[in-house]
Parts: structure tokens; sequence; C-alpha cells
């Protein structure tokens, strides 16, 4: 399991004053990844960065840096590879034995076996990759802080963006991986939130070259869907959908994995500062943030923040600091992003792209909520079977 660390020093004030300096905060976070073995699909032309996740966090890391200065703090920034096959929970045994903070780059299974750990009960965990709407429902866990969007925040996103406009009559075509059949069960129940009707659904079994075929295929395999006026394709792992625009048999929208997308961060953000977090990033990464890098870059500035804010190491304490009223974090999208404190997500904007620019950055006007309008994306609190935070 590969090791590499990122250190920043802060406490310079007391050195250039000449004084004594402030007591040394010293906090090591750990970002554990558990590579997985990715099905083959029909293209390869967006290939997943290696480092996707691990660079948001180097940024994360380098914002606390800046933030915290005089403060005598002291980051530092671990990262831990399991390879397919390996031993995710060694892992996590080591890093508990070095840190109690820990970013956790894994499929959900990975990640509840981490949060499960007796090593790790009282440590504090950043869900950066897993999307599935149980971890933060029946399956949530005490010590486990989601800074990923839920699948289900994503779902809602579109269905608000599709209600406002009226595109109430749908179809969908789902892919037959895991991943892609929960998008489709989340696009499902955010219709119904929304009063919108799926017409009609078929599922993708194609495998032959779409580079070829889609012109004649796509618009056979659409043509048996009811009418509607847009066209979700749940294909999480991007297999199929890039070849549905200008094929299918209506002339229709397309939303969902391709077309009009909702996701955690995407590059073409550009108001509220993005542009700078963008540019940033590319200046370190060599290439555009993705939503995984986002979601890190949060999780390791949310920890800053709530390390500036309540002067300890405690984790704890950062807990209840970070699940509290309190708590702000200035995040690029237009308002600032919190906790909930019954299931531990991190509420937020989500934005509805087409690849060349925003389209909408949901909750939108007229989706009200008595305490937040971010919380009429995923699950609220009253649908909430997460016992954990409140035992």
């Amino acid at each position: 399991m590969p090791l590499k660390t990122l250190v920043f020093w802060l406490g310079l004030v007391g050195a250039c004053a000449g004084g004594p300096a402030a007591s040394e905060t010293a906090i090591t976070i750990t970002y554990v990844k558990q590579e997985v073995e990715r099905p083959p699909v029909l293209s390869n032309l967006d290939a997943i960065p290696e480092d996707e996740g691990w660079r948001g966090a180097e940024i994360g890391l380098q914002d606390n840096a800046t933030t915290s200065k005089f403060l005598g703090q002291t980051w530092s920034l671990q990262e831990r590879i399991v390879p397919v096959g390996g031993d995710l929970l060694a892992a996590g045994r080591e890093s508990a034995a070095q840190t109690r903070f820990l970013i956790i780059d894994a499929p959900r299974e990975g990640l509840l076996a981490l949060a499960d750990l007796a090593e790790l009960e009282d440590a504090l965990l950043f869900n950066v990759a897993a999307e599935e709407p149980d971890l933060r429902d029946e399956a949530c866990r005490a010590n486990v802080l989601h800074t990923a969007t839920s699948l289900t925040m994503r779902s809602d996103a579109l269905m608000q963006f599709l209600a406002l406009r009226r595109w109430s009559d749908l179809a969908m075509i789902t892919g037959p991986h895991a991943s892609d059949m929960a998008f489709a069960e989340a696009l499902r129940g955010s219709a119904r939130k929304f009063g919108l009707k799926i017409k009609g659904e078929k599922e993708w079994r194609f495998d032959a070259n779409m580079r070829r075929a889609a012109s004649a295929e796509v618009p056979l395999f659409t043509q048996e869907l009811p009418d509607h006026e847009v066209l979700l394709a749940a294909d999480e792992i991007g297999d199929f959908a890039r070849y549905l625009p200008y094929n299918t048999w209506d002339p229709v929208l397309l939303a969902g994995s391709e077309g009009l997308r909702p996701l955690g961060w995407s590059h073409v953000m550009e108001q509220w500062g993005a542009v700078q977090l963008q540019n940033r990033f590319e200046d370190h990464a060599g290439r555009n943030m993705r939503p995984k890098d986002y979601a890190a870059w949060a999780a390791v500035r949310a920890l800053g923040e709530a390390v500036t804010r309540t002067a300890s190491d405690d984790p704890n304490v950062l807990r209840a600091y970070m699940l509290s009223e309190e708590f702000e974090l200035a995040a690029f999208k237009g308002r600032p992003l919190s906790f909930r404190s019954w299931n531990g997500q991190l509420r937020q904007p989500i934005p509805v792209v087409h690849p060349g620019a925003v389209v909408a950055v949901a909750p939108l006007e007229g989706f009200l909520h008595p305490t937040s309008e971010l919380d009429t994306l995923g699950l609220d609190a009253p649908q909430s079977r997460c016992t954990a935070f409140s035992e």
C-alpha cells in the first residue's frame, strides 16, 4: 500500500514577531483509496484520472495552509492506495494508528467496513466517493460525514429543473451495471417527488461497436418508447449514453448521465469565484476538477474550518461543531454549505450542466422548505431512517 505525505507547517507568528508562537495544533489526514476493477465500456474517450480525488485533497490542504496562517497549525496529508483485491481493513487499521481523520475513496461496502472497525469508532471519516442513498439513511454511521453528493440529491436537482420547465413526460434507458440501476432508482423516486412521470423504460443490452452502429441501432431501440419530452439515461459508468444524442427516434432532450447532467461539480462552473478554484486546480493537477476532487477538497476544507473555529484537534469536538448550526463552509457554490445534523450529509447546491455551460443550479426558485431550500435536494429529516446521529 503506497504511502505519500504532503505537509504544511504554520506557526510563523512567534518567530516573525520575536514572541512565543501560538500553541501548535497538528492535524494529519489520511486519504484511503480502494482501487476497483472497472467494467469495459464502449468508448475510452473520457478516461477517469488515476489521481481523481487526491488532487482535490491536496488543493484543500493548500487552502487550509492559507487560511490558517499564524495559528500554529501543522497540516499533513497522506495517501494509502489499496489495490484491487487488497486488504482495505488493514489500511484502515494502519491509518488509525497515525490519525483520527480519514478521507475514504471507496465503494459502499468498503466504506461501511472501515466505519465499523473498532479502531476507527472514535475517528472522523469523510466519504468522497460513495453516492448510495442508504448510506445517508438506514445504513448511516455516526463516524462518517459525506461530502460526496448522494444520487438522490443529483436526481432531485434534475427533476426540479424539468418540473420548472414543465417537461413532465419522460422515458428512461438504464444500463445493466449496479451504479446504473442505482441512479435509475433515484431518478424514479425524484420523478414521483416532483410530480413527473416516467412513461416507459428500456434496458440497454447492446455490446456492439456503437461508433459504427449507433445511427442504425439507436433509432430502432428508442422507437418503441411511448411519447416523451425528455429521455433519461442512467449510464453512470459512461458506456452507452454518449451515442444517444441525435440518434433517437424522436427529437427529444437527453438528460441524466448524458446531455443535461446534475453533478456535484463541473469545470463549466464560473460564478461565485469558481473560476479561481478551477484555475488553481488546473495549474496544480493539469486537468479539470471533477466531482470527486471537489468532494475531497470540501472534506479537507470543512475540517480546516472546524479546527480554526474550535482551536481543537479532538474528533468529537470537531464533529459536534460541524453538525451544529454554527458551521458554514464557503465553497464557491453561491451559498454557505453545512452538514445535515440527522445524517452527516453536506448540504450543497447542485449544478445542472451540459458540456459547455451551466443551465441551472438547484435548488431552484419555487421549491420551498421550512428551514433551508438546500434540503429539498436529497433525504430530508422527516423521511430519514438514520438513527446513528440521534443516539
